[in-house]
C-alpha cells in the first residue's frame, strides 16, 4: 500500500465492482487495514451502490476506486462527483480504469485526456496520470466482453486527483481593503459670475413679473379664416374631372367626399321619375311627385322621419 500513499489513522473507502474476485477484494482490504490501523475501519462500497449510500460529505481521507485486481470499473461523471463529495477537503482520490490510447467512434471506452477532463469537471483538482500499464490478453478479452467492444488497443491507466481545500458549496466573507481617495479642493468660483447665476427669493416673486397676453401678439388679419380656394394648389383649379391630392390640405378632398355622399341615388328599375305607380316598395322617392329624368331631387324633412 506504500504506492498509494496511505498513512496511519486515515479514513479510507474502497470502491469495487462485481468483476473483482472476492479473494482479491478481501486481500486488498486487509492490506489497507494493516496500514491505517485497527482503530479505523475500511469502508467497502460497490460501484453500483455508491450513489445510493448514506455517506456524509467529507467522510474519507482517501478513496480507492477500481484498484482491486480484476476490477473493470468505468467511472462516469456522476460516480466521480459522488466520490468527490465524500472526500474530505484536501483528500485524495486514486482510480484505475481501462482506456484506449486514441479516440474512437465507440464512446464506451475513454481516452486518458477525456478521463482527466471528467474528473476535473466532477470537482477534483490537480488530476494527473500516475502510471499506464498494458493489459494481458485475458484482461483485454474481459474488457471487450464487459463493454461489448471490438477494440484491441486497451490500456490500464491510474490517475490521482485531490479535492480542493474547501467544501463545495461553502461560503466565506471577503475582507476588502478600501483606500480613501485624497480630498481635492473645489475650484474657486469668480464671485461676479456666481452672482449672475444666483436666484434669490425676490427673483421668484410672480407679483412683480409682468406677464404678456399671447392674444395681444395677434393682429386682426391673423384672426381671419383663410379662403379654402386660396389654399388650393394650381392643379386643383384645372378644368375637367377634379381629383384631390394624396395629402390634400386645401379642402378639396372633403368637398369631393361631401358631393359623393349627397349624390342622387341611382334607380334600380329606371322608372322612379314616373311616380308611385311605377316605383318599388323600397324606393326612396315614394310619396313624391313625378319629376323629369336627370333632375336633382331633394328630400324634405317629412320624408326623412320614421313612420
Amino acid at each position: 500500500m506504500a504506492e498509494y500513499g496511505i498513512s496511519l489513522g486515515e479514513q479510507v473507502a474502497v470502491v469495487c465492482d462485481s468483476y473483482a474476485p472476492p479473494k482479491a477484494l478481501q486481500k486488498f482490504v486487509q492490506d489497507v487495514q494493516a496500514v491505517i490501523g485497527a482503530e479505523n475501519q475500511v469502508s467497502v462500497e460497490n460501484v453500483n451502490q455508491l450513489l445510493y449510500s448514506s455517506h456524509k460529505e467529507s467522510s474519507f481521507d482517501v478513496v480507492l476506486s477500481g484498484l482491486v485486481p480484476g476490477s473493470l470499473t468505468q467511472h462516469s461523471a456522476e460516480l466521480l462527483a459522488e466520490i468527490a463529495r465524500i472526500v474530505k477537503p484536501g483528500g485524495r482520490v486514486l482510480l484505475k480504469e481501462a482506456v484506449t490510447p486514441e479516440a474512437s467512434n465507440d464512446d464506451k471506452l475513454k481516452t486518458v485526456s477525456k478521463l482527466q477532463t471528467i474528473a476535473t469537471l466532477s470537482g477534483l483538482v490537480e488530476v494527473k496520470e500516475l502510471q499506464k500499464d498494458a493489459l494481458t490478453s485475458e484482461q483485454i478479452q474481459a474488457v471487450q466482453k464487459h463493454l461489448d467492444l471490438q477494440c484491441n488497443e486497451i490500456l490500464a491507466v491510474q490517475l490521482e486527483g485531490k479535492k480542493p481545500n474547501f467544501e463545495i458549496g461553502s461560503s466565506s466573507q471577503l475582507k476588502l481593503s478600501t483606500v480613501k481617495k485624497p480630498t481635492t479642493e473645489k475650484p474657486r468660483v469668480d464671485p461676479t459670475a456666481a452672482k449672475l447665476w444666483t436666484l434669490s427669493a425676490n427673483d421668484m416673486d410672480d407679483e412683480d413679473v409682468d406677464l404678456l397676453d399671447s392674444d395681444e401678439l395677434l393682429d386682426p388679419e391673423d384672426l381671419k379664416k383663410p379662403d379654402p380656394a386660396s389654399l388650393r394648389a394650381p392643379s386643383c383649379k384645372e378644368s375637367g374631372k377634379r381629383k384631390a391630392c394624396k395629402n390634400c390640405t386645401c379642402g378639396l378632398a372633403e368637398e369631393l367626399e361631401q358631393e359623393k355622399k349627397g349624390a342622387q341615388p341611382k334607380s334600380a328599375c329606371g322608372n322612379c321619375y314616373l311616380g308611385d305607380a311605377f316605383r318599388c316598395a323600397s324606393c326612396p322617392y315614394r310619396g313624391m311627385p313625378a319629376f323629369k329624368p336627370g333632375e336633382k331631387i331633394l328630400l324634405n324633412e317629412n320624408n326623412l322621419q320614421d313612420s
